[in-house]
């Protein structure tokens, strides 16, 4: 078998590959159109192998079903369990994904290095339900107009929708898990002030 029969063989796999991605997530072609700009018809004959992708489709596919690019084109699997994911620094913070499946419930690793002063929180607000679980140091959440300190082994459930903020409540690093669904993978907007707030 020459390269351009491996090419044909792998562009033939990805049209039933993007359906079950889609029927997975339970998302209908109207919405996967929305989300990445391509038709519907587009989108169709994707699926059913009648048009050959191309990287101007793969990448907004990629990114609407969240998944790597080469899981897409079907790279073969290497066996190995583990998951190899990158870290992701904000602010000083690290984030380490510990899921990489589309939809569902995503898990995360927090580590925040610890302050020696104290800190001005700054409340951001999206949609949906966070989990946290303290695996180590001292976790300091604000959640509306509630100071909290949590320590290991504790865990907090709310609504994202409340303003809060979380970081380390003393000069020790706090090492936590947070899970959450599609909504809580939003960025995080900052919250409107009490006085705009209409109650509703």
């Amino acid at each position: 078998m020459d390269d351009s029969d491996d090419m044909d063989r792998i562009l033939d796999a990805v049209g039933p590959r993007l359906r079950a991605l889609r029927q997975q997530r339970g998302t209908t072609l109207a919405d996967l159109s929305s989300d990445t700009g391509i038709s519907v018809s587009t989108l169709s004959r994707l699926e059913s192998g009648q048009r050959k992708p191309n990287l101007e489709l793969l990448l907004p596919l990629a990114r609407a079903h969240g998944v790597p690019l080469d899981e897409l084109v079907g790279a073969p699997p290497t066996g190995d369990p583990r998951i190899h994911m990158r870290p992701i620094s904000r602010g000083g913070k690290t984030i380490v994904p510990l899921t990489r499946r589309p939809g569902g419930i995503q898990a995360y690793k927090h580590v925040i290095p610890g302050v020696a002063g104290p800190q001005v929180p700054d409340p951001r607000v999206h949609e949906g339900y966070e989990w946290l679980y303290v695996l180590n140091g001292r976790l300091r959440l604000v959640l509306g107009d509630r100071d909290l300190v949590l320590l290991p082994g504790e865990a907090a459930e709310f609504d994202t929708r409340v303003p809060h903020w979380f970081g380390a409540a003393d000069e020790d690093p706090v090492e936590f898990l947070g899970l959450f669904g599609r909504q809580g993978e939003r960025a995080h907007i900052r919250a409107r002030p009490a006085r705009d707030e209409t109650g509703e």
